[in-house]
């Protein structure tokens, strides 16, 4: 599975960016898709998941209410919708993907960058 983030870029504070993150390879393996941010000096953080069918989803409290995840299948594309962002949501923002034997593949990163 191969994984392609796009969308980042530099927003001001209180704008909004979408996320793309478009799977190939063993596309049928996936199981769920995550995505992840990591700003300097911190952790890789899990911000929100969906299941193979877009059925179900999840997200981190700090980003509950600003963020959506969503996928399109037809197009093996993921997307993480996110408004209201605020300076402290800059850092490098990965897709995931979870197979069905529990394998992880990991996209190259995105930036983003909220100005205040």
């Amino acid at each position: 599975v191969q994984l392609v983030e796009s969308g980042g870029g530099l927003v001001q504070a209180g704008g909004s960016l979408r996320l793309s993150c478009a799977a190939s390879g063993s596309t049928f393996s996936i199981n769920a898709m995550g995505w992840y941010r990591q700003a300097p000096g911190k952790q890789r953080e899990l911000l929100a998941g969906i299941t193979s069918d877009g059925g179900s989803t999840n997200y981190a409290d700090s980003v509950k209410g600003r963020f959506t995840i969503s996928r399109d299948n037809a197009k093996n594309t993921t997307y993480l919708q996110m408004n209201s962002l605020k300076p402290e949501d800059t850092a490098v923002y990965y897709c995931m993907a979870y197979t069905m034997i529990g394998r992880r593949y990991w996209g190259q990163g995105t930036q983003v960058t909220v100005s205040s």
